[in-house]
């Protein structure tokens, strides 16, 4: 900040000398209206970069990795992180991880378990709870509500049981088109997927894939990052994250998907987008098919009329 009124605004105090901070490690903090101001180790950004340098690698994802890098370095300094110091590496690191989100194209990595998903989503909702400022500028409270993880009403579930019903219907039918009219990159997605997530199919594998990106991935993109860049330009993120699918329907598919879990979250919260991802990823985990098709359809159409009923009486 530059003038005390500048400072006032920040802080929501006046006095606090926060114009006087110099930078580079320079921390001034205010809690319950008293002021600390303390020092902290900084990492300049081409310190950032030698440690990132050394980072193993498989040369065939860096320029994928250095983009991602690029593009969550903007998300983070939209919620208020600065994407450099510890911010920044920890932002890198989950992008570059073998277990992280562009690990997934990689026929030459090993199968992921429950620990790598685990690795490889944890950051993301550790990036998004200290870029709204947990136990600095909020207390536990009050970043939940920040990051919209509120108790949601029962038209909030059932919203997000309906919504991953279409959601399902909409990854089935873009299946059928990738392989109808991309035939080649449909069978790379396919084996790239068998290969990745194989080990992952027993019931521990299928709750783990469906809690932990729902969960992790929903907090960061709809519950920190939507709120200051928009619906649209947190689904390009969250798109760009998901790039095994290279450019193809899948990613098509996956931008849509990311479009209304941000509807949901812009008109409801982010608890009920969370349960929204999951049961879209428990559903495509556990399969449905048979005589069980037929009932699954019975009951989205309930849902589906149920939640336009709720939205009619609380328009």
């Amino acid at each position: 900040v530059a003038s005390p009124e500048d400072a006032r605004s920040a802080s929501g105090i006046g006095g606090t000398g926060a114009e006087k901070l110099s930078g580079h490690g320079d921390f001034l903090l205010v809690a319950e209206g008293q002021t600390i101001r303390f020092q902290s180790a900084f990492a300049a950004r081409a310190d950032t970069q030698d440690l990132l340098s050394e980072m193993p690698m498989p040369a065939n994802r860096q320029s994928l990795v250095a983009m991602d890098r690029r593009l969550l370095s903007v998300a983070l300094d939209a919620i208020g992180t600065r994407p450099r110091g510890i911010g920044g590496l920890a932002a890198a690191a989950v992008l570059a991880s073998p277990t992280g989100p562009m690990g997934s194209g990689n026929l030459a990595q090993p199968p992921l378990n429950v620990v790598d998903v685990l690795e490889g989503e944890a950051p993301f909702l550790i990036i998004a709870a200290a870029g709204v400022g947990i136990f600095m500028r909020r207390n536990a409270r009050q970043a939940a509500e920040r990051l919209g993880l509120v108790v949601p009403a029962w038209r909030h579930v059932i919203l997000a049981l309906a919504v991953a019903g279409l959601f399902l219907g909409l990854s089935q039918a873009s299946d059928i088109l990738s392989h109808s009219l991309t035939p080649d990159i449909a069978r790379r997605v396919d084996s790239t997927t068998q290969h990745v997530f194989g080990q992952l199919g027993g019931p521990l594998g299928i709750a783990a894939l469906a809690l932990l990106p729902g969960i992790c991935e929903e907090v960061l993109f709809r519950g920190a990052l939507q709120p200051r860049i928009g619906v649209l330009a947190t689904a390009l993120l969250f798109t760009s994250i998901h790039t095994e699918y290279g450019l193809s329907i899948d990613t098509l598919a996956v931008f849509v998907l990311a479009l209304g879990l941000g509807f949901v979250r812009k008109y409801t919260n982010t608890t009920t987008s969370c349960a929204c991802h999951v049961s879209y990823n428990l559903l495509v985990g556990i399969g449905i098919a048979g005589a069980a098709l037929n009932v699954a359809l019975v009951l989205e159409v309930v849902l589906i009329a149920v939640s336009a009923y709720a939205i009619w009486r609380h328009r």
